[in-house]
């Protein structure tokens, strides 16, 4: 997942299917800047890792964000960082002489 997440391209991509879910031709639409093949190249990392779920509908795939495996890392790792800062800045809060 932190290799898909490392690509800023990957992260606009993410960004975009937050907004609303899309087609995959949708999607390399948001992208004029690459060719299809390297959105989709991007997009089988996404779906990889589970960050991105495609399903058929006719001809079309609708591609949506899967925030999940996103929200687990968070609630990991940054939850427990966030909570400290809070934490600290209430200590100091409580020191300070105003």
């Amino acid at each position: 997942m932190f290799k898909a997440l490392a690509s800023s391209t990957r992260r606009r991509m993410l960004d975009a299917l937050k907004q609303a879910p899309c087609t995959t031709g949708g999607l390399c639409d948001a992208f004029p800047e690459l060719d299809r093949t390297t959105v989709l190249q991007h997009l089988r990392v996404l779906e990889r890792a589970s960050l991105v779920t495609g399903r058929r509908v006719g001809r079309e795939r609708h591609l949506t964000l899967a925030p999940l495996p996103i929200k687990r890392i968070h609630d990991r790792w940054i939850g427990e960082y966030a909570r400290a800062a809070v934490e600290l800045l209430d200590r100091l809060d409580t020191l300070d002489p105003r």
